[in-house]
């Protein structure tokens, strides 16, 4: 995905207005909150719907894994056509499929209808998210406006996940869990109706045929490859490590994922990835860390529910409250480092943060069926939440430090794809892990209770170490030098 320097802004039509950059940006603020917050609102909700829908204990983080996998394998895509084929129209394609494919889960009868309409939120997420990004490049032409129109989208990317919790016990508790989904279909309609409005559309140069390529054979390979290695991680812990059902998807999704790499280098004329990206160290750094972060992270929110409900014995609207000190602490771990990070750099601050993450997923690890919540439980979800709200600021900063502003959409759209493959990975590789764990138990004649709290602490101690992985990723994060600008404010990135 790139920025102005590659598209041009089709002048608005005769009696509509030049449009209005506060409302440009609450309309990509908001596509951006129902993407993410999607993400997270279903959590609170499974174990409900595990009974509604008669869900397999082993394939409810399907529900989950069916949305991050198809917005990581599209995510890239989605930003090729907002750049090629104009960035309004491809972001009310996003928002209308979105839209359509939660009201089809909000009246899903069966497991497999909810697991498709949420991979085809999924593809709509794929292709709004990345369009937001493009629309504020193009809109926001100022560097300082710009920057701080980025900042609202990070702001609003790193918080909508916590509150989603909140949101989705809430709605649970008071109303059932399909209007989660079907809250979609009102905020989506009003946000086709902003987005038609107020958002330039653009087009690229040369709006020829000949220009308009999309590497295909590079989407389908990386979805692909992602699908078979998530479905061979998640059919382990049933039929082992061994088994051709888990050892024929993790090769077949190894090998395409291989093939994906030999098309970005030799055969895309436009790549997906143009891997000369990854020469940047600090671009290269970053992503390994918000990999293993948001494999520590978001993990940690599907298991952290579960732990609450099913050990503790929180109802869905107690569980969403007590996420509230997590959330509150992402913002302030993210606001308050905001101007840290300019006059440090980037790596001490992840290294803080990551230490800090750490810290709390092995203190929550130890959480078990007699648990208090002011004292078990409230000091390691703030400790959580101020740690990971400082590394999601610090990793889209060093991420794109380095880079020539048309590679600014690029790096972005790579971030984005980082953190949901690092989602989903993460998901499922736990979530094998603390199923294995569980079930050991039980057959060894534990309570079913104590089974489940030893097998999510197993899950939070291995979130803990991706936490570990992220923190020695960062000490690659070159250190950030001042420069000697007349300001003395510009600053660059050094070995």
């Amino acid at each position: 995905m790139t920025v102005t320097d590659r598209t041009r802004q089709t002048p608005a039509p005769p009696g509509r207005a030049a449009p209005r950059t506060g409302l440009v940006l609450v309309a990509c603020c908001l596509g951006q909150f129902m993407n993410v917050l999607d993400a997270s609102v279903v959590n609170v909700a499974l174990p409900v719907i595990a009974g509604d829908l008669d869900f397999d204990r082993h394939n409810l983080q399907l529900v989950n894994n069916a949305y991050t996998v198809v917005v990581c394998g599209f995510l890239l895509l989605g930003g090729r056509l907002a750049d090629l084929f104009g960035q309004r129209r491809i972001f009310l394609c996003g928002v209308a499929l979105f839209t359509l494919a939660s009201a089809v889960g909000g009246m899903a009868d069966a497991p497999g209808t909810l697991i498709l309409a949420r991979a085809f939120q999924g593809l709509g997420a794929a292709v709004m998210a990345p369009a937001t990004l493009t629309v504020l490049g193009t809109t926001f032409t100022e560097p300082g406006a710009r920057a701080r129109a980025y900042g609202w989208w990070s702001a609003v990317s790193g918080t909508a996940g916590a509150i989603g919790v909140l949101a989705g016990g809430v709605i649970t508790e008071w109303f059932s869990w399909r209007w989660i989904f079907l809250i979609n279909v009102p905020v989506g309609i009003a946000l086709l109706a902003a987005v038609r409005w107020v958002v330039p559309e653009t087009r690229p140069k040369g709006e020829g045929r000949a220009h308009r390529r999309l590497d295909l054979p590079g989407a389908v390979t990386v979805t692909l490859g992602l699908m078979g290695t998530v479905y061979g991680i998640s059919e382990s812990h049933v039929h082992g490590w061994g088994s051709l059902r888990v050892l024929g998807p993790l090769l077949a999704g190894a090998a395409l994922l291989a093939a994906f790499l030999v098309i970005q280098a030799r055969f895309a004329r436009h790549p997906l990835v143009p891997l000369k990206i990854f020469r940047n160290r600090s671009v290269a750094a970053a992503n390994l860390v918000a990999f293993f972060g948001i494999a520590a992270l978001f993990s940690t929110f599907y298991f952290f529910t579960l732990l609450l409900q099913q050990v503790l014995g929180y109802s869905p609207l107690v569980t969403g409250l007590s996420y509230l000190p997590l959330s509150l602490g992402m913002a302030l771990g993210g606001w308050g480092i905001a101007s840290v990070v300019p006059r440090t750099g980037p790596r001490p601050v992840l290294l803080g943060g990551l230490g800090l993450s750490a810290v709390a997923l092995f203190w929550l690890a130890r959480l078990d069926a007699g648990a208090a919540y002011t004292v078990d439980v409230l000091g390691p979800a703030v400790l959580l939440g101020l740690g990971m709200g400082a590394v999601l600021n610090a990793t889209t900063n060093a991420a794109t430090a380095g880079l020539p502003a048309h590679q600014a959409g690029l790096a972005s759209g790579l971030l984005n794809t980082t953190r949901q493959l690092g989602s989903a990975a993460g998901l499922v590789t736990l979530a094998a892990l603390s199923a294995a764990r569980a079930d050991a138990r039980v057959s060894a004649g534990a309570d079913t209770t104590d089974a489940l709290a030893s097998g999510y602490g197993l899950a939070l101690t291995w979130a803990a170490l991706f936490a570990v992985a992220g923190l020695v990723a960062a000490l690659f994060v070159p250190v950030r030098e001042r420069s000697s600008t007349p300001q003395g404010t510009a600053t660059s990135l050094a070995a």
